[in-house]
């Protein structure tokens, strides 16, 4: 006889606080989780899915724990998960036409979300080559790169959250910058410093 799982009961000061967690690590959460992705929709999800694993754990957590650690460990563990799930993601450019049934080709149009002209082509153009950069790296090399150079964690950290010894993710590391600089050799060295 199998049991089903009944969820616990909430009081209002607990999905307050739940909230309030979701306010203060939500963009956080969500940056990390597109750096490891590299695109939107698998980046919503390994977000929600973090806070689903949070929101039912809810009554064990201690208040007074590295949050932040934690859900970088949570996101990095699904995304991980993501992958052996998905044996090859085929890329595709956005750019390209698509070929139509008839043969024809058919122009994609795609809507910008972001707010108006203000905004920075160059400074787009260079995020734009760094994640592409970023998504052509190994899983393995990625998630190291994500989790020091970007949400800045120390080597400790990142072994205890990947299992990896810290010499191994010294030596991601290191693999990891040496290719991501050379695929970004052809941008200007003060425009790499603003890179997140």
């Amino acid at each position: 006889m199998t049991r089903s799982y009944t969820p616990p009961r909430y009081n209002r000061d607990e999905i307050a606080a739940f909230e309030a967690l979701v306010g203060r690590y939500g963009q956080r959460v969500y940056t990390m989780a597109y750096r490891m992705a590299g695109n939107d929709a698998d980046a919503k999800d390994l977000a929600q899915e973090a806070f689903l694993r949070v929101f039912r754990a809810w009554r064990s957590i201690d208040p007074s724990a590295h949050l932040d650690s934690w859900l970088s460990r949570i996101v990095t563990n699904l995304f991980i998960d993501m992958l052996r799930r998905r044996p090859r993601v085929r890329m595709e450019s956005l750019d390209a036409p698509v070929t139509a049934r008839s043969g024809g080709e058919i122009v994609r149009e795609i809507g910008d979300d972001r707010a108006g002209p203000e905004a920075d082509v160059v400074d787009q153009q260079m995020e734009a080559d760094v994640q592409q950069a970023l998504v052509a790296l190994h899983p393995d090399l990625r998630a190291v790169v994500v989790l020091s150079d970007i949400e800045g964690y120390a080597y400790e950290e990142i072994a205890e959250t990947l299992g990896i010894p810290v010499g191994t993710v010294k030596s991601r590391l290191h693999r990891a910058r040496k290719t991501l600089q050379a695929r970004l050799s052809h941008l200007a060295p003060h425009r790499l410093e603003k890179i997140p």
